[in-house]
């Protein structure tokens, strides 16, 4: 594993999606977009939430991940939903990478099945037909990591996100990240505490970014590397964010998880 991580699995994702639109039309993704029925409004019900004063978990469902390794090793992704959905989990946030966090779209696709909340499809995204794709598995959001892409890519996935009414979450990790995420108007912005090329994870990257998005009309997101109650709320506390998406300390203990007693 290299020192930048984000680079290598960008490169990987190059690799994978070069073959797969070979064999996979944008035509056919809008035909399978336009019979499913399922899709539901993900920034809608973060916002509908902040406007009761409630408090937002977007529960993560991964297998691995880089920095962790194996999190869950008898995998069942519609059991770790049902999970959430009893705990009262405001939306899903699906790692469907392959390589370095062993997801699969098929996981989105068999719980949007069963489940009736809004998914955020957690992937790298580096162009515009993967958001055909994963809105075709079911996706009701996408992640734009802009720590990976250059700006114009950046605004070509936005638009066509909103284009196939996809809620946005453009994540950012540094204050410059931040500064140019704030042109992406309709967007949930995600401060990620963990920096992506490192894989080093601080709490005080949400505190010392905050600020710089108070302007934000869209809802704002601290993400990664919670792993407490009191965590959350001293974020809280702190920022007014009211919005947390958090993966690793719920996956070890989703039955008995005190985090869950804040929504």
């Amino acid at each position: 594993m290299s020192n930048n991580i984000l680079k290598e699995i960008i490169n990987k994702k190059k690799q994978k999606l070069n073959k797969l639109k070979k064999t996979i039309s944008i035509e056919l993704l809008n035909e399978n977009i336009n019979k499913n029925k399922t899709y539901i409004n993900f920034k809608e019900k973060i916002e509908n939430n902040i406007s009761e004063n409630k408090i937002s978990i977007i529960a993560e469902i991964k297998k691995a991940s880089p920095s962790a390794g194996i999190i869950v090793k008898n995998y069942d992704p519609v059991d770790i939903a049902k999970k959430y959905l009893n705990n009262n989990a405001t939306c899903l946030s699906v790692l469907t990478e392959e390589d370095f966090f062993l997801g699969n779209l098929i996981h989105m696709h068999k719980i949007k099945q069963k489940i009736n909340l809004p998914i955020l499809c957690k992937d790298f995204f580096i162009d515009p037909f993967q958001l055909y794709l994963a809105k075709s598995y079911g996706a009701d959001a996408i992640l734009i990591i802009l720590a990976g892409i250059n700006e114009k890519l950046a605004d070509e996935l936005y638009e066509t996100s909103l284009k196939l009414n996809m809620s946005v979450i453009v994540e950012v990790h540094t204050k410059d990240e931040a500064k140019s995420s704030l042109r992406f108007k309709n967007a949930l912005i995600g401060i990620n505490n963990r920096n992506l090329k490192t894989l080093e994870t601080s709490m005080n990257t949400t505190f010392e970014i905050h600020d710089i998005l108070t302007d934000h009309k869209g809802p704002l997101i601290s993400e990664s590397g919670i792993k407490t109650k009191e965590e959350l709320l001293e974020i809280t506390k702190r920022t007014k964010i009211k919005t947390f998406l958090i993966g690793e300390s719920l996956l070890k203990n989703i039955d008995k998880n005190s985090i869950f007693s804040v929504l």
